[in-house]
């Protein structure tokens, strides 16, 4: 069982990036998966949910720039991040479990990929 996020980089702010989170060894199409984050000195917290059923959720900090969605024949999720922040500079990290959390509790997680912003 294993979750590969990948896509991360460097962007100049109000650019755009497209996180990916490949799964391998189960169907992701059972699972939710959940987008997290962690800055240096910072916790890390959670960014971004979608469902088994495709039901999305947003931290506000996040709503209205970021777009979560699964391809379940590819067994992929993705995290589109547009108009980015220096702020939303971090590693990010996907992960599974079978419902969309707003805690850290999930069963499976990813490597983290890094995201930088800025000029």
């Amino acid at each position: 069982v294993q979750l590969q996020a990948s896509g991360g980089g460097w962007v100049q702010p109000g650019g755009s990036l497209r996180l990916s989170c490949a799964a391998s060894g189960f169907a992701l199409y059972h699972y939710a998966i959940g987008w997290f984050r962690q800055a240096p000195g910072k916790e890390r917290e959670w960014v971004s949910c979608i469902s088994d059923s495709g039901s999305t959720y947003y931290r506000d900090s996040v709503t209205g720039r970021f777009t979560i969605s699964r391809d379940n024949a590819k067994n992929t999720a993705y995290l589109q991040m547009n108009d980015l922040k220096p702020e939303d500079t971090a590693v990010y990290y996907c992960a599974a479990d079978p419902i969309c959390k707003g805690t850290r509790e999930y069963d499976y997680w990813g490597q983290g990929t890094q995201v930088t912003v800025s000029s």
